[in-house]
């Protein structure tokens, strides 16, 4: 099945142009700022499927830039959604947890009241709105803290910083699941190919790392797999204040998509042991 992906430096895209099969577009062949050079790019390349996996992904840039951010993350999804639709072929779009208020302690049904925090979440449940109500077979599929050898992520962060110095203070009343981008390229490419034979599985579904961890309680993990001696203290969000308001609660229900999809919780601890051995840091 050839796969159309938006996307080609991210995380997810280039797990996706790894596992082959794919067409990956970057921002020369298809920019998201550009809404129909998206739906242009769809009609041309006629794939059996589409992915989006680029996004305008700075959240506290977000904050000072929402109208591009909304044309980034809300507008140019819908482009693609519509012609999808036209075309009679699947969009399995990326969205995020930050959709959510973070508040409680139960893990977020994809059902629930959204409510986001600032400007980044707005402007993804957006998108997701478009994408939905285009009318196409399509998943949106809502994920949290990924994680890859590629890019920037947390896991390089502390890696980083884990060598420079001798402790570290970690927020640790934010909680959620890391999710590997390896894993998410594999369920977006299982989720397109199901799609496809059928669109009648369509919907909003959740996926994301297990188990569910606190941002310190992640950094001793990786510290601890990479042999990095480096102290976490716990800190409360408001001790590391930033530009946009991250939700505290992160966790996601994902038995939606195991019953629909067969697609199962990866365990992120053995995802981040792949992660560390990418890049060199384990045998």
């Amino acid at each position: 099945m050839t796969v159309l992906v938006f996307g080609q430096t991210g995380q997810v895209a280039r797990e996706l142009a790894a596992r082959g099969g794919v067409r990956c577009l970057g921002r020369d062949a298809a920019d998201l700022s550009d809404p129909g050079a998206c739906a242009a790019a769809i009609r041309e390349a006629a794939p059996r499927a589409v992915i989006n996996a680029a996004a305008y992904t700075g959240v506290d840039k977000a904050e000072e830039e929402e109208a591009l951010a909304n044309v980034v993350n809300g507008d140019a999804p819908g482009a693609m959604a519509a012609e999808c639709a036209a075309l009679g072929i699947p969009l399995v779009h990326i969205s995020t947890d930050y959709v959510f208020d973070g508040s409680g302690a139960a893990p977020w049904r994809p059902e629930d009241a959204t409510g986001p925090l600032g400007a980044y979440g707005r402007t993804k449940l957006a998108g997701e709105r478009a994408v939905t109500g285009a009318g196409g077979g399509h998943v949106v599929l809502r994920t949290s803290w990924v994680v890859s050898a590629h890019g920037s992520n947390f896991v390089k962060t502390m890696l980083r910083l884990g060598r420079e110095r001798d402790a570290l203070r970690i927020v640790a009343d934010q909680v959620g699941g890391p999710t590997p981008a390896r894993a998410i390229a594999a369920a977006c490419l299982e989720i397109a190919g199901q799609l496809a034979r059928d669109p009648g599985k369509s919907g909003v579904h959740h996926f994301a790392g297990t188990p569910d961890v606190s941002w310190a309680g992640f950094a001793r993990e990786i510290f601890a797999k990479a042999g990095i001696a480096c102290d976490v203290a716990d800190i409360p969000s408001a001790d590391y204040p930033t530009p946009a308001q991250r939700p505290l609660n992160s966790r996601l229900d994902c038995t939606g998509l195991e019953t629909v999809f067969g697609i199962t919780r990866p365990d992120w601890r053995a995802g981040l042991r792949d992660i560390l051995k990418d890049l060199g840091e384990i045998a």
